[in-house]
């Protein structure tokens, strides 16, 4: 639920029609999207927990078939977007992001693949998640974080204020690597974990990744994105200006990742110790190092 202080950054209705819109296209980036949930999932396999009731929020398609290729038996897949949700297969409906309508417990897994980066309240919807999840619950995200798109919104920034004087936003901002973990602690998740994976995206052309940012649904969806149509020269200028100078040469675009694991809290969990509660100072430790 967020505050009613809290900045609204993202215009969820313009989310939902993009990924309406990309609905039938999303098979175009099914190789990104899986090679991410891929790298995501591996770190099911650091645990000998065995999962059978799953949720997949926004997998666009790719993340409930690996869920249940791994043999979990109930695998429930959400998205914004009713055509998108679709996509999964099985069992899924049309949920958003900062309302979550599930009960306490319904789910011992819950994996959110490249999914919560438009969401405006993150530490609202990540309690959401963990309110989900039954006590000893893992909860899997990727996040794009900086620098990715650097470039593009560099490129597309200069270009609009060398054609009129100012600019507006297109590229949607990202969180630092560093705020991930302190995000899930803020949502009350246990042993939390914020890692990162770097995928490169390799292009023949820069247009070719606006298709793709249009395919998996990534358009600008700001709250204070202009509204008037772009002129016609804002993008041939941006695009100019990434287009490798080699006829052969690749455009090479870094996607950055956090791999966020966080655990919903069960006493039977490690604690840590309470102040004063150590048998043996620090001193004596390093003493018996050395």
């Amino acid at each position: 639920m967020r505050a009613m202080n809290d900045p609204v950054i993202f215009d969820r209705a313009a989310v939902r029609r993009h990924r309406d819109r990309a609905a039938p296209l999303v098979h175009a980036v099914a190789p990104i999207l899986q090679e991410a949930a891929d790298r995501l999932l591996d770190r099911l396999d650091d645990t000998t927990y065995r999962f059978s009731a799953a949720l997949d929020i926004g997998g666009r398609g790719v993340v409930a078939p690996l869920l249940r290729a791994r043999g979990i038996e109930s695998v429930v897949s959400c998205d914004l977007s009713p055509r998108m949700a679709q996509v999964n297969g099985g069992t899924v409906l049309c949920a958003d992001e900062e309302w979550l309508p599930f009960g306490p417990g319904s789910f011992d897994l819950v994996v959110a693949n490249l999914s919560l980066h438009w969401v405006n309240d993150l530490p609202g919807a990540l309690a959401q998640i963990r309110h989900a999840l039954k006590p000893d619950g893992l909860f899997l995200a990727s996040v794009p974080v900086l620098p990715t798109l650097a470039d593009l919104r560099r490129a597309l920034t200069e270009a609009e204020c060398t054609l009129t004087g100012g600019a507006a936003p297109r590229v949607s901002p990202f969180p630092d690597l560093k705020d991930c973990a302190s995000l899930l602690q803020r949502a009350g998740f246990a042993l939390p974990v914020a890692d990162v994976e770097t995928l490169t995206l390799a292009y023949r052309s820069p247009m070719a990744l606006l298709r793709d940012l249009r395919a998996a649904g990534e358009t600008n969806a700001l709250k204070l994105r202009s509204r008037q149509i772009p002129a016609p020269a804002l993008f041939a200028a941006a695009l100019a200006s990434l287009t490798p100078e080699a006829d052969d040469a690749l455009l090479s675009v870094p996607l950055r990742v956090a791999i966020m694991t966080g655990w919903a809290p069960a006493a039977s969990q490690p604690q840590p110790l309470q102040p004063g509660a150590f048998t043996i100072s620090l001193e004596d430790a390093i003493k018996k190092i050395e």
